[in-house]
């Protein structure tokens, strides 16, 4: 398999680097489900990056992060100093919430990556950052998929959360309901902060694996959560989320977000559609 990367990507002109994501999106292509998941083979300099990522992101995930992905952290005790690979967070977590991992070669159908939340199953790819950048990537790596998601996935009330998101996802039919049911996750489960303690904080994984992002976040326009709004407004993944929707406790979010993804339907998804327009 061929990963292309855009011209502008760190890694473009590393044909070491562009030989091993293609290696890597290999195994992942090749997997089946209910098998152990192919290891990746990291070198020292990754091992290094994630190292570097986790010493920075652990100091901000102390002034920055919920209480509860900060516990779903203590618990699931990813390593400080290596790369993690999936099988071994799948056995780390499981226990904890039921999750495992399955290994992705990159973007994964929307039906296909948030269907199988229901199951308990989370898509992640297993490559990490170009090396020269290590505080930056382009698209969501091995740093994203586990630190930002798999800490979270460790406290129960936030994986139960995925799980709503997932029986969504397999209950709506039209593929405008679908898009609904995914923006309201990246504006919550992604990008979703919280007032704790009278203070903003970060649960969203695309916040608290992004070194830079979650320094700037609380000076983003926060708004209140609102189905509508967050289902139906367009954003740019390449740059920072400059309108966030803030919860009032994770008690909200489970009662606003948690309570539409158990409920909805294309009925009342495209009411509320109407509403955003």
């Amino acid at each position: 398999m061929v990963v292309e990367l855009a011209e502008s990507h760190p890694g473009f002109a590393d044909p070491v680097y562009r030989a091993r994501r293609n290696a890597i999106a290999e195994l992942a292509v090749n997997y089946r489900r209910g098998t152990p998941i192919p290891a990746a083979e990291y070198t020292g300099a990754e091992h290094e990056v994630w190292a570097a990522v986790t010493r920075e992101l652990k100091v901000k995930h102390a002034a920055y992060a919920t209480a509860e992905y900060l516990e779903g952290a203590a618990r699931l005790g990813l390593p400080a100093t290596r790369i993690p690979q999936l099988e071994e967070v799948s056995e780390l977590l499981e226990p904890l919430t039921g999750f495992r991992y399955l290994p992705a070669a990159g973007l994964v159908p929307l039906r296909e990556f948030y269907g199988v939340l229901a199951e308990g199953f989370f898509h992640s790819t297993q490559y990490i950052r170009h090396h020269s950048v290590p505080f930056y990537t382009p698209e969501p790596d091995v740093v994203h998929e586990v630190i930002g998601h798999a800490n979270a996935l460790a406290n129960s009330r936030y994986a139960a959360l995925y799980r709503l998101a997932g029986q969504a996802a397999r209950r709506v039919e039209t593929e405008e309901a679908l898009e609904f049911v995914s923006k309201v996750f990246w504006f919550t489960l992604e990008f979703g902060v919280m007032r704790e303690g009278g203070e903003l904080k970060a649960y969203g994984a695309g916040i608290l694996s992004s070194y830079g992002e979650i320094e700037e976040f609380r000076g983003m326009d926060i708004r209140e959560l609102d189905l509508a709004a967050m289902g139906s407004m367009e954003y740019d993944i390449t740059k920072y989320q400059d309108v966030l929707f803030r919860a009032e406790s994770l008690q909200h979010l489970e009662d606003v977000v948690g309570g539409f993804w158990d409920t909805c339907d294309d009925d009342s998804i495209a009411k509320l559609i109407a509403v955003g327009v």
